[in-house]
């Protein structure tokens, strides 16, 4: 395999990598922000509130997005699959 290959699979690893992550911790981020403006603006200082909500949302998330993850690992295992094939 050229240098070139390996930064190739290497940049669309780092991309499925965006795209997997990407949703679940935006919207991780923005039920975060919710919660510390919440928690600015009446006081309440609670742990238990700055994680539990932000735990749920993330599990919803996940049932929400689970094909499309699967999906988009799936197709770059198989290019990587064609690769390693084409290398033989």
């Amino acid at each position: 395999m050229s240098p070139a290959e390996v930064i190739d699979v290497t940049r669309d690893a780092l991309w499925v990598l965006i795209k997997v992550a990407g949703p679940i911790m935006m919207i991780a981020l923005g039920v975060g922000l919710i919660v510390s403006l919440f928690q600015a603006l009446t006081q309440v200082q609670e742990m238990t509130l700055a994680f539990v909500p932000k735990i749920i949302s993330i599990f919803f998330a996940l049932l929400l997005f689970l094909p499309f993850m699967i999906g988009s690992m799936t197709t770059f295992m198989q290019e990587i699959a064609e690769r390693i094939s084409a290398l033989q």
